[in-house]
């Protein structure tokens, strides 16, 4: 989109762009089918040390074609969900293009979901099937009761053949046809179904158009300096079932034609991390800033590495890491902006634009984001406000999933309004300044508190519970709650640790307290709502007094 106006400036960069949405899309038709059969798309590194396996864009085409096949033989059909509970690899994305083909609802959900996790989003979506591997199978078939009609493709592993609703991916995909005719579908119809965390109560469904891959490309293309340049090749840590590894990496590299790094792995390990950047020569990275932190904490300068570009985005980057990038990696770090609802529509350009240490970036080019001081009118410069997107933009959602009400308090006067607070200078820099709900972002993830909270509550020694995010140097923030026990119950360092192993084991592992505070009482609103801001107001007294 952006590439023939290289070495233009901002303002130019702006006047210039025009949105090219057409009627009709399918994201499988834009990434896959129009590339070259021979050209490289995937390289699956294992986590156990063996060779790395390479996928075309003509083997990428024919195993999506074959499993929508298997997706169609098993009555899904347009605008049905189907779950995908994977880990980065060619089955997950496979999986992804064959949703798309049969014009059916992608419904990524995250390999870190615990049993409570996926029953809520899977029983939420309604959701017709689900392709996983042995790992998520055995959370999901525990659900069979609640989920009777969900048909299971199990990608890894044995297919039990006691449970009929379980299907054989590969053994499926070899007997499948390899020819598929994409559905037509048209820009605006459903693609894509993420949830959210849930900041404000229980974690909503944000639904997104075939269009969506289309919004987010000028900011992908200006984070990483006018992207696509020739040798480039991508990877990110950033798991496929979020927004940010999805959209910010996979589809819209898929979309230029350029291969992708895919390397499954527990947990970020940083030498790894510097391992795998060295010795497949990647180019182009997604590093959220706590990946960048842990890495900052190694020797680097002894590694061989090719970087052209390192996006970061999640959390806020700090000027001392931006200087860290930039001596050490050899590249200055792009930091975007954006989130499930509208995503990448502000960030840096280091090709294009000053960096500013500390800031967000400006607005990218066809995205019109402001600053809101309580009215539907943009505030001027250095006013504090909330961040807000004017509608329509192509990256937008088209609403929460089946919550009219909840979609008309997101969208207010032709304005997406982020819960983000922040300021915009006079040269159009936005910087941030706080959330105005009570999310927490730790190490990359944006976690609301109520499903926490609800999962803590369920915990036989629990009366009452609230979860707030308090400072951490390596995550930015780490969750810790605050928990009124049941009468009769005793406090100890043994029912501290349970309590933190019932969340991990329920919900994801970067979602359980790190912190556990016993208390006698919480401080509650009239209507016995918990007010987290007065916890988090004791909690940062406490911290100053301790200094």
């Amino acid at each position: 989109m952006l590439l023939e106006l290289r070495g233009r400036g901002y303002e130019e960069l702006r006047r210039e762009f025009r949105w090219r949405i057409p009627p009709t899309l399918n994201i499988a038709t834009v990434c896959a089918d129009r590339h070259p059969p021979h050209a490289l798309a995937l390289v699956v590194v294992p986590p156990n040390g063996k060779a790395p396996r390479n996928y075309t864009f003509g083997e990428v085409t024919r195993l999506s074609r074959q499993l929508a096949n298997v997706l169609r033989e098993l009555t899904i059909r347009p605008g049905d969900r189907v779950g995908i509970v994977l880990p980065q690899g060619i089955e997950a994305a496979i999986a992804h293009l064959a949703v798309y083909r049969l014009g059916a609802v992608a419904l990524p959900l995250s390999i870190l979901f615990g049993p409570d996790a996926l029953r809520f989003r899977l029983l939420d979506s309604g959701a017709r099937a689900v392709v996983t591997d042995d790992e998520g199978a055995q959370k999901i078939l525990d659900l069979a009761g609640e989920l009777p009609d969900l048909e299971v493709i199990l990608s890894r592993g044995s297919a039990d053949r006691q449970k009929p609703r379980v299907v054989d991916l590969w053994q499926s995909i070899q007997s499948a046809s390899v020819t598929f005719e994409t559905i037509i579908t048209s820009s605006e119809d459903p693609a894509l179904l993420i949830y959210t965390s849930g900041t404000t109560g229980a974690p909503k469904g944000a639904l997104h158009a075939q269009r969506v891959l289309l919004g987010h490309l000028p900011g992908f293309e200006l984070s990483h300096d006018f992207f696509p340049q020739p040798g480039d090749l991508f990877w990110t840590p950033a798991d496929w079932a979020w927004i940010g590894g999805l959209m910010d990496a996979l589809l819209p590299s898929w979309y230029h034609g350029v291969p992708v790094v895919a390397a499954p792995r527990r947990g970020f390990d940083p030498e790894w991390c510097f391992w795998l950047l060295a010795e497949y020569r990647i180019r182009n990275v997604f590093l959220p800033p706590t990946a960048l932190k842990m890495m900052r904490q190694t020797d680097a300068r002894r590694r061989n590495l090719s970087l052209r570009t390192v996006m970061s985005g999640g959390e806020v980057l700090g000027a001392e890491v931006l200087k860290w990038g930039q001596e050490v990696l050899g590249v200055t770090i792009n930091e975007i902006y954006g989130q499930t609802e509208a995503n990448y529509v502000v960030g840096n350009c280091a090709a294009a634009w000053p960096v500013r240490p500390g800031s967000m970036g400006r607005a990218y080019p066809g995205h019109d984001v402001e600053i809101l001081a309580g009215d539907r009118d943009p505030a001027p410069p250095g006013v504090v406000g909330e961040i807000g997107v004017r509608l329509p933009d192509p990256v937008a959602f088209l609403g929460y999933w089946r919550q009219p009400e909840a979609t008309r308090e997101k969208v207010k006067d032709g304005w997406l309004r982020t819960g983000d607070i922040a300021a915009k200078d006079e040269d159009g820099y936005l910087w941030y300044k706080a959330r105005s709900d009570d999310v927490i972002i730790s190490a990359g993830y944006r976690i609301g508190p109520s499903e926490i909270e609800e999962c803590l509550l369920r915990h036989p020694a629990v009366a009452l519970a609230a979860v707030i995010g308090v400072p951490d140097e390596t995550r930015g923030q780490a969750i810790k709650a605050f928990i009124v026990l049941k009468e009769g119950v005793v406090p100890s360092s043994e029912l501290e640790q349970e309590i933190r192993t019932f969340v991990r084991k329920r919900l994801a592992a970067y979602q359980y307290p790190r912190y556990v505070e016993f208390v006698s009482n919480l401080p509650l609103t009239t209507t016995g709502k918990v007010r987290r801001a007065e916890l988090r107001q004791a909690e940062e007294q406490r911290r100053r007094d301790t200094r």
